[in-house]
């Protein structure tokens, strides 16, 4: 009976359920959070346009980066760095003297008198020392000429005419070597100690030597001085004695070879006119031309019936045309170059057939803004026939 009354019981009382919020106060709560969210920073976005109510976005980008952007590029800087001189190959250098022009004629060897420094110099690179040899700079004298060896790719080797404190001498130099004489003894002087060398065979260097100031050591066939010189075999060890093609010969000057006829072409400055000779392959002596005005004859160079010399005082390329068959000089010089670039001694022809010249302003007296400098004597290339310019 009591099983009965407690089912019974538990059959028939009401099951209790949760009471449910009224709607009004869910509503409060849904406000309060939209007034929340509305409340974060960066979410809401306001236009100035009346009909247009607040936006919620979210802020998906994060703070703008601190690091400012990489600037552009720089253009490329003009060479050379330190001294953008126009339609050069190379500024900025100390007074020149021997040149040396490369196969690609953008590139030359340069050396320089009073520093005895013999600089690779190119269009597209910063200057090189190649090697600096000891001189006497003193007077006219220093380093004054430099050649290669014609068989330079082989045996690296490169020849100068130098002044030391007690003479005038040719010097051999091998890469990365001291110099070691060749020639020595020929007198030295106040001045009067401008040389020059030239390979006239694979065999044969030839040295024009400046007078020392003495006129009549030139003469003396016992003197090395104001002479050409023939050395066969150029070597360091046991060297032959040179032989004399030439003698009388005043300051120098310059040499420069015919590659047509093979003729020798040689400046020099006497007391009494400056002068251009000529020594065929056949050890013939003529004078070509002389000038009783002085001009100081420098470098020389000798290519297609013509010949040119630089004139320093007068800051002149003058051109001599030669006849064809005779050789002899049609008219008088014309000028090819006057002031441009000031004072020029070296003068060499480039493979490409242009030439190129060498200054010396800075000891000239006459310094220009970018010397001293190796210049194209035709930047426009192709080479004059003639010109009304005379002198």
């Amino acid at each position: 009976m009591t099983l009965r009354r407690s089912t019974r019981t538990a059959l028939t009382r009401p099951e209790r359920r949760p009471e449910r919020p009224s709607s009004a106060p869910a509503r409060r709560v849904l406000a309060l959070c939209a007034i929340a969210l509305l409340a974060l920073p960066g979410c809401a976005r306001f236009d100035s346009a009346a009909s247009e109510p607040f936006t919620i976005e979210p802020d998906l980008g994060g703070a703008p980066s601190s690091t400012p952007p990489p600037p552009p590029p720089l253009p490329p800087t003009p060479f050379p760095k330190a001294c953008p001189a126009p339609a050069v190959l190379q500024g900025c250098l100390e007074s020149t003297s021997g040149l040396i022009m490369g196969g690609d004629s953008k590139s030359a060897i340069v050396a320089e008198r009073v520093t005895g420094a013999v600089k690779n110099i190119a269009t597209n690179a910063e200057p090189k020392v190649k090697t600096v040899i000891p001189v006497d700079a003193s007077g006219d004298g220093g380093l004054m000429d430099i050649v290669l060896s014609p068989s330079y790719q082989q045996d690296r080797l490169m020849y100068a005419y130098i002044t030391t404190p007690t003479d005038n001498r040719v010097v051999r130099i091998a890469d990365g070597d001291v110099p070691k004489p060749i020639l020595t003894g020929i007198p030295k002087g106040p001045t009067g100690n401008t040389g020059a060398l030239i390979f006239t065979s694979p065999t044969t260097l030839v040295v024009q030597t400046g007078d020392a100031g003495n006129p009549a050591a030139a003469a003396d066939p016992a003197s090395l001085a104001g002479k050409l010189l023939r050395i066969e075999q150029p070597t360091t060890v046991n060297q032959a004695p040179p032989t004399t093609a030439l003698s009388g010969l005043g300051s120098g000057g310059s040499m420069c070879i015919d590659g047509a006829s093979g003729a020798l072409y040689i400046t020099d400055r006497t007391p009494t006119a400056d002068r251009l000779q000529k020594i065929t392959k056949d050890s013939k002596v003529s004078t070509v031309w002389s000038w009783p005005d002085r001009p100081g004859v420098a470098g020389c160079v000798a290519t297609d019936n013509t010949v040119m010399v630089n004139l320093v005082n007068t800051k002149k390329t003058v051109a001599l045309r030669l006849s064809k068959d005779t050789g002899a000089v049609t008219g008088d010089p014309e000028a090819l170059r006057t002031d441009t670039h000031g004072h020029v001694f070296a003068l060499k022809l480039s493979p490409d057939g242009n030439v190129w010249g060498a200054t010396i302003n800075k000891t000239a007296g006459d310094v220009e803004k970018f010397d001293d400098v190796v210049f194209p004597l035709f930047p426009q290339g192709g080479f004059p026939r003639s010109t009304d310019d005379k002198t």
